[in-house]
C-alpha cells in the first residue's frame, strides 16, 4: 500500500508540473509587414508588452528604430518609425516618426496608449493607437538632469532607458541610467520626481532610504502588486528592491560579473550585464534578462533564491521547439509574461527573433 501511495504521489506531482516548450513568435524569415510574424524579418527586438486583448507590441533598437505590433492572429505590422535614426515626427503619423535607440516600451491600460523609451533622444514618447500618431511626453530632448517637481515635458533625462508602471497605473517609473537615478512621473499629474538614487555612482547600503543612496547604473525597473520596486543594475550585476517604506536593499547578484548559482541563495548567484526585469503576476517573482550570460533567470522573493528559466549559457540560436533550458539565446534584452496565457516572451535580440515559453 505504501509503495502504491508513493508511486501515485509521484505521478500526480509529475502531472502538476507540466513540461515547457519554446515556440517561435516572430522573426523566422525575411517577410515584411502584413504577413505572418514567424516569417517576418526583425531587427534587434529589445522589449515586448501586451494590450488588453493580447496583441503583442515590441520595439527594435539599432538598425530597426521601429515600434511594431503582432495582432491576435499572428500578423505583423509597423506602427511607428521610418527605420531611420532621428528625432522628427512629433504631432504626425507614426509612419513618419523617427527614433533613436528605443530600448523599452509599455502599454498603459488606463490611457490606452503606448509609451516608448526613445533612449538616445533622452525622451519618452507616446504612440496613440486610436489616432496613429506620435508625440513627446517627457523630456526636453536635451541630455541632462533637471525638472524634478515640475512638468515631465520640461524634465531632462540622460538616456531614459526603461519604463515600468505602478500596479494601479497611476504613475510610471523610469530608469534614468545616465543620471544614475530612478525617476517617477504621475500619469495624470504629469509631475516628475526622483524615486531612488543621488546621481552619484556607488553600491547602496542596505536598509537606507533609496533617495539618499547611490546607484551603479540602473538599467531596468519593475514594480510588484505589493508596492515593492525592483531595480536592476547592468554593470552592478545586481538586483535591488525598494520596499513600501522607501528603503533599499540588494536581493540578488554578487556585484561581480559571473554566472551560476541557480537553485541557491540569490545573493550568491552571479549575473553578467543583466539588462531587463519584469514581474510575473502569478507569484510576484522577478524575471531577469541576464543578457551577457544569454539566459533568463528568476528571482523568487519568498525564498530569496535564484533559478534558471531558459538558456544554456552558450550564445547561439538552436533549441526552438524544445526544452527552454536547452535553448540557445543571443544577448536577450527583454522578457515579459503574457497577461492572459501566462506564457513567457523573450526578446532574443541578437538572434532577431521573439520566442515564448509555453506549458504543454
Amino acid at each position: 500500500m505504501r509503495t502504491l501511495l508513493i508511486v501515485s504521489l509521484a505521478f500526480l506531482s509529475g502531472a502538476a508540473s507540466a513540461a515547457e516548450k519554446v515556440v517561435l513568435v516572430a522573426g523566422g524569415g525575411d517577410g515584411a509587414d502584413g504577413g505572418e510574424a514567424t516569417k517576418a524579418k526583425l531587427v534587434q527586438p529589445f522589449a515586448v508588452d501586451f494590450d488588453k486583448v493580447g496583441s503583442i507590441y515590441f520595439v527594435e533598437m539599432a538598425g530597426g528604430e521601429r515600434l511594431r505590433k503582432i495582432d491576435t492572429k499572428g500578423v505583423l505590422t509597423t506602427l511607428a518609425g521610418t527605420g531611420k535614426k532621428g528625432e522628427a515626427g512629433d504631432g504626425g503619423p507614426g509612419s513618419k516618426a523617427e527614433f533613436n535607440g528605443m530600448h523599452n516600451l509599455i502599454w498603459v491600460d488606463a490611457e490606452g496608449f503606448i509609451v516608448v523609451a526613445d533612449t538616445f533622444n533622452n525622451r519618452l514618447r507616446i504612440y496613440d493607437p486610436a489616432k496613429g500618431n506620435v508625440n513627446s511626453w517627457a523630456g526636453t530632448g536635451k541630455k541632462g538632469f533637471a525638472g524634478d517637481g515640475g512638468s515631465a515635458s520640461k524634465a531632462e533625462f540622460n538616456q531614459a532607458i526603461c519604463i515600468a508602471a505602478s500596479p494601479d497605473g497611476s504613475h510610471l517609473y523610469i530608469a534614468d541610467i545616465g543620471n544614475k537615478r530612478i525617476r517617477h512621473i504621475g500619469v495624470k499629474t504629469d509631475i516628475a520626481s526622483t524615486f531612488a538614487g543621488t546621481g552619484k555612482a556607488g553600491v547602496p547600503k542596505n536598509g537606507e532610504p533609496a533617495k539618499d543612496q547611490p546607484l551603479v547604473d540602473p538599467r531596468a525597473v519593475a514594480a510588484d502588486k505589493d508596492g515593492n520596486v525592483y531595480i536592476l543594475e547592468r554593470s552592478g550585476h545586481a538586483l535591488r528592491v525598494v520596499d513600501k517604506a522607501g528603503k533599499i536593499r540588494t536581493v540578488a547578484g554578487t556585484g561581480k560579473a559571473g554566472s551560476g548559482g541557480d537553485g541557491g541563495p540569490a545573493l550568491q548567484a552571479a549575473m553578467n550585464g543583466p539588462k531587463f526585469i519584469s514581474i510575473d503576476p502569478a507569484d510576484s517573482s522577478v524575471l531577469i534578462a541576464d543578457t551577457e550570460n544569454h539566459q533568463i533567470r528568476r528571482y523568487i522573493p519568498k525564498t530569496g533564491t535564484m533559478e534558471l528559466v531558459a538558456g544554456t549559457g552558450k550564445k547561439g540560436s538552436a533549441g526552438v521547439g524544445g526544452d527552454p533550458k536547452k535553448l540557445e539565446l543571443s544577448r536577450p534584452h527583454g522578457v515579459c509574461v503574457h497577461p492572459k496565457t501566462g506564457d513567457i516572451y523573450i526578446a532574443d535580440s541578437d538572434n532577431n527573433r521573439i520566442v515564448k515559453i509555453v506549458k504543454q
